[in-house]
């Protein structure tokens, strides 16, 4: 059986004094706002990794949020080579040439992305990044084929 030892040495209680640390980081990489600091960190992910689907999918959302739309069409037409049957990227690819004044292009992919099983009418409607659009006449067709077979469901 074990006993416990009473100490030797008196308990004394320790204060801790943490120091106060301030980091002042001269790296340009840390003088970044947050989309600058976002995008250069996803691109540095995707260096390493330069067919990792999800990332470059947040990397075209990060640049055409901060418009830099050339570069999010860039991310957008690789993830249409990665996933070539993933509606939302077609959908996306479709609001990247919409962006850039690529209106025929735009059309194509919205039109291949519906046919791909796109189907939030609502939110294509609304979405801004098709503004350019919405007065064209194949623009309207693809509205109305979407509704269509949208009412098939209901």
């Amino acid at each position: 059986m074990y006993q416990l030892m009473k100490s030797k040495f008196p308990i004394c209680p320790m204060r801790l004094e943490i120091p106060e640390y301030r980091f002042d980081l001269k790296t340009p990489e840390f003088q970044k706002t947050d989309d600058e600091f976002t995008i250069w960190f996803l691109e540095g992910v995707l260096e390493k990794y330069p067919t990792y689907v999800e990332c470059l999918m947040y990397l075209g959302n990060a640049y055409t949020a901060t418009g830099m739309y050339e570069y999010g069409l860039k991310a957008d037409l690789k993830l249409a080579r990665l996933r070539p049957k993933d509606p939302l990227v077609h959908y996306n690819l479709a609001c990247s040439f919409s962006l850039m004044g690529r209106l025929n292009e735009s059309l194509e992919s919205l039109e291949k992305a519906i046919d791909l099983g796109y189907n939030d009418l609502t939110y294509l409607m609304n979405d801004s990044d098709l503004d350019s659009l919405r007065n064209e006449e194949s623009y309207k067709v693809l509205i109305n084929k979407l509704k269509k077979s949208s009412k098939k469901f209901v």
